[in-house]
């Protein structure tokens, strides 16, 4: 094509050589372009904060294929995380996420112009970063155990107009761990250390309260569920924090023929997992940059 433009100096539009240049470039133009009419617009609304939220496909499955432990495995519950920092970084217009079990959810700021807003974006580029993610970190997780087949996620989007729909979406989110949590933490200890089948501790737990939980926890098994690690029982929240790192770099001083390695300290941004509650005020509080207008 380059040879094309050369020639144009050289010979007339209507030779044959050039004729042939014009007719490659009016390929781009084709007959054939009408089919772009049927793609649907999938723009997303201005000034709404845009979450993606995505689960693990058959994951009851894949946990028991890959002997996770019950009711929490740490190696799954980091490699998620360690997915979800993964996506953060690439795409940094993710204002906070929040994951539990095999779901995480990003948000994306309001005014971001990311793709022009486009949902199937979105959707596609959170879930697919995340799972090939999944597949590269494995080995870094499960060092002793193999992946048998790749992981699935799906995905959806959702729009919160106002700064409260988005917290209540979060705080239904993290309530939604901590009853999960606190279930399966009663239904395996019934299982594994009293024995119970699984449709045996299923029946026993029919119809039971959080407080009707905690009291078997504790009569039965001395557990004290407010004692098991926040991690389980709130989840895990990714933010935007400025950290201090300290580095060894090699400099050259005037004067002087060899280099000398000293310690250096720079700011970064990076993406931090906490565990802790975000359906108070005080998480709010004490991170307004997260719902900043200008974030």
């Amino acid at each position: 094509m380059l040879g094309c433009w050369r020639a144009a100096s050289a010979i007339s539009v209507g030779s044959g050589r050039w004729a042939g240049c014009v007719r490659r470039l009016s390929m781009a133009k084709s007959k054939f372009e009408y089919v772009r009419d049927f793609e649907a617009d999938d723009t997303c609304l201005p000034n709404c904060w845009i979450v993606v939220r995505l689960d693990g496909r058959n994951f009851h499955r894949f946990s028991e294929q890959h002997e996770f432990k019950k009711p929490n495995d740490d190696r799954a519950l980091h490699l998620m995380t360690k997915c979800a920092q993964t996506v953060m970084q690439e795409l940094e217009d993710i204002a906070i996420a929040y994951g539990q079990s095999d779901e995480y959810s990003f948000v994306f700021k309001k005014k971001s112009r990311w793709f022009k807003r486009r949902a199937s974006k979105f959707m596609t580029h959170v879930v697919s970063q995340f799972a090939s993610s999944y597949v590269f970190y494995w080995k870094d997780y499960f060092k002793d155990q193999q992946l048998l087949y790749p992981p699935g996620f799906d995905g959806r989007i959702v729009l919160y107009p106002s700064n409260q729909n988005l917290k209540d979406y979060l705080s239904w989110r993290q309530a939604d761990c901590h009853i999960n949590n606190l279930y399966n933490t009663v239904f395996w200890m019934l299982v594994q250390r009293s024995g119970l089948t699984p449709v045996q501790a299923q029946d026993r737990l029919q119809g039971t309260l959080a407080g009707d939980k905690n009291e078997i926890l504790f009569s039965e098994f001395n557990i004290n569920y407010n004692n098991e690690p926040l991690m389980y029982r709130k989840g895990t929240v990714l933010i935007w924090q400025k950290i201090n790192e300290v580095i060894t770099k090699k400099i050259k001083l005037p004067k002087e023929t060899e280099e000398k390695e000293v310690e250096v300290t720079r700011t970064r941004t990076k993406v931090v997992p906490l565990h802790c509650d975000i359906i108070g005020d005080q998480f709010w509080e004490e991170y307004p940059e997260i719902l900043a207008e200008d974030s």
